[in-house]
């Protein structure tokens, strides 16, 4: 007689083995979808235990589907005649697929893995011997290092944390902040001050630019705009090049006195 499932609602070992049976002599996948959604609640269980290595530039979402992944191909390649149960089998295997996800995402030598967890234990335990946080020479002493090792390899496990700048660090209504936002930037074009002050120069500029004869604003935008020589321009203009350096020099003149009280503005976004 078939036994009964436990409490939580989950397969006996016996019941599990038949439905595998049934699938192996079938073939049938929608039987092996029910063997499938028995265990992905163990695929869970695997990658959130590990979630803290994750890497934060990763998903846990990909481990998730590695983990899965991994249980499909034990439910294929399960022999129940090796005496591991299918349940065993698989927790084995998924749990070697999410290792092995981790290591293939993580660039950082194991050896300083081992350390991390290594000074995670020994804060943990200190604290909750002394009920506080150990002093660097009390973590190193605990661990068997000197304080200087300590500090070398805290350093390599801090650089081993590479994440991504576009992780969110605040998430408020309608309002997210990413971590490249929060970072400090010398390119004064991120600036808004010296942006609106630029904005502000360039209104001023083009304003006293107006104001000066259309001869002369013609010279300035061939010069400037067009690059052409003087004697390009005197040809188009039909004056001598020396009549075109004497426009030029009358414009930079009359601007010069036009923005005269803006010479700290200017100064500043040049």
């Amino acid at each position: 007689m078939r036994k009964a499932k436990d409490k939580t609602g989950r397969l006996s070992a016996q019941e599990t083995l038949e439905l595998w049976q049934q699938y192996k002599q079938t073939g049938d996948a929608r039987i092996r979808d029910r063997l499938v959604l028995t265990f992905a609640p163990m695929v869970k269980y695997i990658v959130y235990k590990k979630a803290r290595e994750i890497p934060a530039r990763c998903e846990v979402e990909d481990f998730i589907s590695c983990g899965l992944e991994a249980l499909i191909r034990s439910i294929d390649r399960y022999d129940p005649n090796k005496g591991a149960t299918l349940e065993q089998f698989a927790w084995t295997r998924i749990h070697g697929a999410v290792l092995d996800e981790l290591r293939r995402n993580d660039w950082a030598p194991r050896s300083l893995r081992r350390w991390d967890r290594d000074i995670t234990k020994a804060n943990e335990q200190f604290v909750g011997l002394y009920g506080r946080k150990p002093t660097r020479h009390e973590l190193s002493e605990s661990l068997g290092i000197s304080t200087e090792a300590l500090v070398t390899r805290q350093d390599e496990i801090a650089r081993s944390h590479v994440g991504s700048l576009n992780t969110v660090v605040l998430a408020e209504d309608d309002t997210t902040i990413e971590r490249i936002d929060t970072l400090h930037s010398d390119d004064r074009d991120c600036d808004p001050v010296h942006s609106a002050m630029r904005e502000d120069a360039k209104a001023r500029f083009r304003a006293a630019f107006e104001r000066l004869p259309e001869r002369e604003r013609k010279v300035a935008v061939l010069l400037y705009v067009y690059n052409l020589t003087l004697r390009e321009i005197g040809e188009i203009l039909g004056v001598t090049e020396s009549r075109v350096c004497q426009i030029h020099g009358q414009i930079t003149k009359k601007l010069r006195t036009e923005l005269e009280a803006d010479e700290q503005l200017f100064s500043e976004v040049a």
